[in-house]
C-alpha cells in the first residue's frame, strides 16, 4: 500500500508539472515602437492570426536589448527586433533563430535645423543620443565615424527612449540623435535635418528581423511556418497598399497618417530568408567583429532557422 501510495503521489506531482509547465497557447510577440514592424501590426490589425488559429499577445518594448533579454527568460516567443540586438544575444547563448527578414534601412542621423552639424566630423564632441547601447542604430553610428576617422569616444552619446528623443532635440538637450522610422520623418517634418540616412551610411543593411526562441520553434513548428507565412503575407500587403496600410498601425506610433505614408514608402519592408538577405546578414555580422561589437563571427547554424 505504501508504494502504491508513493507511486500515486508521484503520478499526481508528474501530472501536476506538466499542467503547469504547459503553455497558454497564446503567442507572445515583442516589438519595437517603430514602422518597421509595420507587418506585425498589418497582420494583427487584418486578423490574420486569427484566421489560422493562432492567438497573440503584442508587447511593447523600448529598445531591442531589452526585448532580447524577455526572449532570454522566456517572456517572449517571437520578437520583431533589430539583427544587432539578436546577434549580441545568440553570442551571448541565448537560444533564437532568424526566422525571416523584415526590412532593411530606415534609421538616420538627425540634427536641428539651424545646427552647424554638417558632416561627421561635425559631430565631434557634440551630444548624441541613439536607443541603447545594443541597437543597430549605434552601430550604424560607430560604423559612420569609424568610416570618417572617428570613434565614439570623440562624441557624448547617451541612451535614450526613442519617443523623447525628437523632443530633447527641439529642446536644445540634444545636438544630435540616430533614430529609426518613423521618427526620422516625424523629426523632418517637424523642421529638423537629416544630417545622413542609414541608406547612405551602409546601403542595403540587414536591420530589422523576426526572430523565434528555439523553444518556441521546438514545440510549435507548424505555428512558427504560419507566422513567417502571416509576416510574408502582411508585407506583401503593406508593399501594394502603403497608403491603406499606414492608417492600420498603432496611434502611439503613427500621430500623423500623412507623415506615416511617407515614412513607409522610404525604407523596403521585406520577408523570407534567401541566400542574398542571409549572406547580407552575414555580412553585416562580420562588420560587428571588425568593429568590435561581436568578438566572433557566429556559425550560420546558430543565426538561421532551416524551416525544412
Amino acid at each position: 500500500m505504501a508504494i502504491i501510495a508513493i507511486v500515486a503521489i508521484i503520478i499526481i506531482a508528474v501530472g501536476a508539472y506538466v499542467f503547469l509547465a504547459s503553455d497558454d497557447g497564446i503567442v507572445t510577440i515583442g516589438y519595437l515602437p517603430s514602422d518597421h514592424d509595420a507587418a506585425l501590426f498589418v497582420a494583427d490589425a487584418k486578423d490574420m492570426y486569427d484566421a489560422k488559429g493562432i492567438e497573440t499577445k503584442l508587447v511593447q518594448f523600448n529598445n531591442g536589448g531589452d526585448l532580447m533579454t524577455a526572449m532570454a527568460s522566456g517572456d517572449v516567443d517571437v520578437g520583431y527586433v533589430g539583427i544587432t540586438p539578436v546577434l549580441s544575444s545568440i553570442e551571448k547563448g541565448v537560444p533564437v533563430k532568424v526566422i525571416s527578414a523584415a526590412q532593411s534601412e530606415g534609421s538616420g542621423i538627425v540634427v536641428s535645423a539651424d545646427s552647424d552639424i554638417y558632416s561627421a566630423s561635425d559631430l565631434k564632441g557634440k551630444s548624441i543620443a541613439t536607443p541603447g547601447d545594443a541597437s543597430i542604430q549605434q552601430m550604424l553610428l560607430n560604423y559612420y565615424l569609424n568610416e570618417n576617422d572617428m570613434s565614439l569616444d570623440d562624441l557624448k552619446v547617451s541612451a535614450m527612449k526613442i519617443p523623447s528623443m525628437n523632443d530633447a532635440l527641439k529642446t536644445g538637450k540634444l545636438d544630435a540623435i540616430i533614430t529609426f522610422q518613423p521618427y526620422v520623418t516625424i523629426a523632418e517634418n517637424d523642421g529638423n535635418r537629416v544630417l545622413v540616412d542609414s541608406a547612405e551610411i551602409l546601403p542595403n543593411h540587414p536591420c530589422c528581423v523576426v526572430v523565434a526562441s528555439d523553444d518556441f520553434i521546438s514545440a510549435h513548428p507548424n505555428e512558427t511556418k504560419e507566422i513567417v507565412e502571416i509576416h510574408e503575407n502582411a508585407t506583401k500587403y503593406i508593399n501594394n497598399n502603403t497608403d491603406d496600410a499606414a492608417s492600420l498601425l498603432p496611434s502611439d506610433i503613427v500621430s500623423n497618417v500623412d507623415v506615416e505614408k511617407e515614412s513607409l514608402s522610404s525604407f523596403p519592408l521585406i520577408y523570407g530568408l534567401n541566400d542574398t538577405i542571409k549572406q547580407d546578414i552575414v555580412d553585416f555580422m562580420n562588420l560587428e567583429v571588425d568593429l568590435g561589437v561581436l568578438k566572433e563571427s557566429i556559425p550560420q547554424d546558430k543565426i538561421f532557422w532551416d524551416s525544412s
